[in-house]
C-alpha cells in the first residue's frame, strides 16, 4: 500500500471479535440479569393481566357475535365469519389492554429510576450507521450534529462507523465524496470511519455482524442507528451508563420518534406517533421486563452478548421463506434472550429520533419487506429455547400483517352472506320436521357489538389525547387544548381513510409471498415523496377497482348495507387521490399553516436537530454525476476511494467467479476514451470496475490514452 493509501485509509486497526453462526434449536441459557423478587412480581402480574384480560375480550366478542348471527343454527360461511371475526376482536382487544396500563404510567409520576453508571464512562461505544444507497448529505448532517455534541459532553469515549453496503457505483462514489470532508475533518476526540462492502450478502444484519467480526474486540458497546436515525448527546450518553450499569443487560432499546416530516402522511405519522406511541410502548414496557424486543435501530446493544449470541441461522429452502433472515432485529432479540441475556425497552428516553416514509406508497414499499420478514418468522416461532415473550413478540409481528388479510376476508365474507340471503331462496324446511327453521339475526346486539369493537379500535387514541392533554407543557408543544384536539380527530379520519388502501395493499402482498415472491432490498426514499397522477393511478388502479366492486354488490343488495361499507370502499375508490395528497412538502405545508398535526420538536427542535438542519443546509448539495467521471475529475477522491479497496484480491473460488468484472476489464482495455467505456458499461460493470483497485488501474491507463 502506498504512503497517501495508509494516511487515508477511513478505518482503525482491526480488534476481531469471534461470532460462531447460531442453531435454529439451542438450549435456553440461564438468566444474567438479575432482578428482585418484587420486579419479578411485578412483571409476572403485567402479564396476567395482559393475558387474562385479551382472553375476556376476546370471550365477550366470539359469545356476542355468535348470539348475533344466529341463537339456535348457524350456517358454514357464518362459522367462517365467526372465526375470522374473533381472531380480528382477539387482535385489537390485545392492543387495547396493553394501553390501559400505558395510559397509568403515563399520567402518573414515575417513582423509580433506572440506575445508570455514574463517574467517567469506563468503556469506548461505537455508533454505527449502516448506509445502502442512501442521500449521504442527511447522514453527514447527522454525524456532524451528534458529533459536536458528544465532543463536549463525553470527548474519547465515541467512534462513529458509517457501514456502507451500497451497491450502485453512482451512489457510491457519491457517499464518498460527501462523507470524505467530515471523516478528514474528525480527529480522535470521536474519530468517524468509513467500510465499504462488495459482498452484501444477510443484509444489514451481514453488515453488523461484518463491522463485529472485525472491530467489535474494540469496543463494550455498539449503539445502532438507522440512516435516518438522530440521537441528542444525553441519549447517547444514558444509553452508555445504562449498559454499564447492568451488567447481565444485552440489548437496551430506546423509543424512537418520529421527526422532520414535511409531507401530509409523514405529518400524520408524526403526530400519531409522538401522541399515541407513547402509551403503547409504557404499556408493552410493563409487561415486557427483560425480555423485550428490538426494532432494529436507536438502541445499544454489548458487543460480547451479540457476537456470542447473534449470528443468525440461516434458514433451509428459498426466499422469501428460507435463506437468511430479512427481519433480522426480532430474532437478534430473541437468541440475546434464549442465551440469557437481558433485552431491556426504556421508554422514558425523550430524544431519540427517526423520519418517516413521505408518502403512502413509500410505506406500501416498506411494508413489502417488512410483511417478507415477519410472514419467515413462522419458521422460528416455535424454535427451541425462546421464551414466552420472545414468542408473543413474533406472533405480534406476524399478527401485524395477517390481520389485513382476516379483516379483508372478513369483509368479504359478510359481503358473500348477505348477497346469499338476498339471492338465494332459503330452505325453512331443510330436514323432516313439524316446525319450520327461522333465520334469524340480531340486530340490536350487532349494533351494540359494533359499538364496543369502535370504542376498543379508538379508546387507546383517547386515552393518548388525554394523557398530553394533562401535561400542560407538553400539550402546548403540540400547539395547546384545541389544535391537539383537532389534530386528533383528523388523524383518526386520515388514518380510517387510508386503511382500508393499507389492507388491500398488505393482503396482495401475504398472497404475492405465499406465491413464492422475494421482494428483494429496496432502500427507502428520503425525499418529500411526491408523486405524479400517473404514477398514483397505475399503483391504486386495482384498488379503486376493488372499491368500486365492492360498493356496487353492496348497493345492488341493499342500500344499508352499501352504507355500512362506505368507510371501507371510499377509501379505495379514492385511493389515487388520497395517494396523491400523501406526499410533497407543498401539500404537508398547508396543514403545517393550520398548526394540524403539529409535533413537539416542530416549533421549538431540540438542539441537535437544529444543528443537523443547519448542517444540511451548509453541505454542498449532490450533483446527478455519473461515478467514473466524477473519480476521473477529482483526483483527491479517486486517491481516497482507492485507499478504502483492500490492497488485493485473492483468486475467486469457481462459484464466485464475477463475470461483470471481467468484460469491465476488457471494455476498459479496448475503449478510445472515458466517454466511450461509459456508453458501454453495464451497472453491474461499472460497480465492479470501481471495486478492485485492478480496475481503477485501467481507469488511469485510459485516461492516459
Amino acid at each position: 500500500m502506498q504512503i497517501d493509501e495508509l494516511t487515508q485509509a477511513a478505518l482503525p486497526a482491526e480488534s476481531p471479535l469471534p461470532m460462531p453462526r447460531r442453531d435454529l434449536h439451542e438450549p435456553r441459557q440461564k438468566s444474567r440479569a438479575g432482578i428482585t423478587l418484587a420486579g419479578r412480581l411485578k412483571i409476572l402480574l403485567a402479564r396476567l393481566y395482559v393475558g387474562g384480560a385479551t382472553l375476556a375480550m376476546a370471550a365477550y366478542g366470539s359469545i356476542e357475535m355468535y348470539g348475533v348471527l344466529s341463537p339456535s343454527s348457524i350456517t358454514l360461511p357464518q362459522r367462517l365469519f365467526l372465526v375470522l371475526f374473533s381472531i380480528n376482536f382477539t387482535w385489537i382487544s390485545f392492543a387495547f389492554i396493553q394501553a390501559i396500563p400505558g395510559f397509568f404510567r403515563s399520567v402518573l409520576p414515575r417513582l423509580a429510576k433506572i440506575p445508570e453508571y455514574s463517574g467517567e464512562i469506563p468503556t469506548r461505544t461505537a455508533i454505527l450507521l449502516p448506509v445502502y444507497n442512501e442521500q449521504p448529505q442527511g447522514i453527514a448532517a447527522a454525524i456532524i450534529a451528534m458529533r459536536s455534541e458528544l465532543i463536549a459532553r463525553e470527548p474519547g469515549k465515541f467512534a462513529f462507523f458509517i457501514l456502507s453496503d451500497t451497491n450502485q457505483a453512482d451512489a457510491w462514489v457519491a457517499e464518498e465524496a460527501v462523507f470524505r470532508r467530515i471523516i478528514e475533518a474528525a480527529d480522535d476526540s470521536c474519530p468517524i470511519y468509513y467500510r465499504t462492502r462488495t459482498d452484501n450478502r444477510e443484509r444489514k444484519a451481514g453488515n453488523i455482524a461484518d463491522w463485529v467480526r472485525r472491530w467489535g474486540g474494540a469496543y463494550e458497546a455498539m449503539i445502532v442507528l438507522d440512516a435516518d436515525s438522530i440521537l441528542s448527546a444525553d441519549t447517547l450518553v444514558t444509553l452508555t451508563r445504562r449498559m454499564a450499569a447492568a451488567p447481565g443487560v444485552g440489548l437496551i432499546q430506546s423509543l424512537p420518534r418520529i421527526v422532520r416530516a414535511k409531507s401530509l402522511y409523514g405529518r400524520a405519522q408524526q403526530f400519531a406517533n409522538q401522541c399515541y406511541g407513547p402509551i403503547y410502548a409504557r404499556g408493552l414496557a410493563a409487561w415486557h421486563g427483560l425480555s423485550s424486543n428490538f426494532w432494529g435501530h436507536n438502541a445499544i446493544i454489548r458487543c460480547r452478548a451479540f457476537a456470542e449470541s447473534c449470528s443468525l441461522p440461516l434458514l433451509r429452502g428459498r426466499p422469501p421463506f428460507g435463506g437468511a433472515i430479512l427481519s433480522h432485529d426480532f430474532i437478534e432479540a430473541a437468541l440475546l434472550r434464549r442465551a440469557g441475556w437481558g433485552v431491556r425497552f426504556d421508554v422514558d428516553i425523550n430524544q431519540s429520533w427517526e423520519e418517516a416514509p413521505p408518502s403512502l406508497l413509500d410505506v406500501i414499499v416498506r411494508d413489502r419487506r417488512w410483511c417478507q420478514g415477519n410472514l419467515q418468522h413462522t419458521r422460528l416461532l416455535f424454535a427451541r429455547g425462546l421464551t414466552l415473550a420472545t414468542r408473543l413478540h413474533l406472533l405480534t409481528g406476524i399478527m401485524a400483517y395477517v390481520s389485513a388479510a382476516l379483516w379483508l376476508l372478513l369483509v368479504i365474507v359478510g359481503l358473500t352472506i348477505a348477497v346469499q340471503a338476498n339471492l338465494v331462496r332459503p330452505e325453512y324446511f331443510a330436514e323432516p320436521s313439524l316446525f319450520p327453521t327461522w333465520p334469524v339475526f340480531d340486530s340490536e346486539r350487532a349494533l351494540q357489538l359494533f359499538g364496543v369493537s369502535m370504542a376498543v379500535v379508538l379508546a387507546p387514541k383517547v386515552m393518548s389525547w388525554f394523557a398530553v392533554l394533562v401535561n400542560i407543557p407538553l400539550c402546548l408543544r403540540f400547539g395547546g387544548p384545541v389544535l391537539l384536539t383537532l389534530s386528533t380527530v383528523f388523524e383518526t379520519l386520515l388514518s380510517a381513510l387510508y386503511a382500508p388502501i393499507l389492507m388491500v395493499a398488505q393482503a396482495k402482498v401475504i398472497w404475492d409471498i405465499l406465491w413464492g415472491h422475494d421482494s428483494g432490498w429496496k432502500p427507502q426514499r428520503r425525499d418529500d415523496g411526491a408523486l405524479d397522477w400517473a404514477t398514483v393511478f397505475r399503483a391504486h388502479r386495482g384498488h379503486m377497482l376493488f372499491g368500486g366492486t365492492l360498493a356496487l354488490i353492496a348497493w345492488v343488495v341493499s342500500e344499508p348495507l352499501f352504507y355500512w361499507l362506505l368507510p371501507i370502499t371510499l377509501g379505495l375508490v379514492l385511493s389515487p387521490l388520497l395517494s396523491w395528497i400523501s406526499g410533497g412538502t407543498r401539500r404537508g405545508k398547508l396543514f403545517a399553516l393550520l398548526g394540524l398535526l403539529r409535533a413537539p420538536e416542530e416549533k421549538r427542535p431540540a438542539p441537535v436537530l437544529a444543528s443537523k438542519q443547519v448542517e444540511l443546509e451548509r453541505l454542498p448539495k449532490d450533483a446527478d454525476e455519473p461515478a467514473l467521471g466524477r473519480l476521473m475529475a477529482d483526483q483527491a477522491l479517486f486517491t481516497w476511494h482507492r485507499a478504502q479497496l483492500a490492497p488485493f484480491t485473492a483468486k475467486p473460488a469457481p462459484e464466485n467467479f464475477n463475470a461483470a468484472a471481467v468484460t469491465a476489464t476488457w471494455k476498459a482495455e479496448h475503449a478510445s476514451n472515458l466517454d466511450e467505456l461509459c456508453r458501454w458499461l453495464e451497472p453491474a460493470e461499472t460497480l465492479a470496475l470501481i471495486s478492485e483497485r485492478a480496475g481503477l488501474d485501467q481507469l488511469q491507463k485510459l485516461q492516459k490514452r
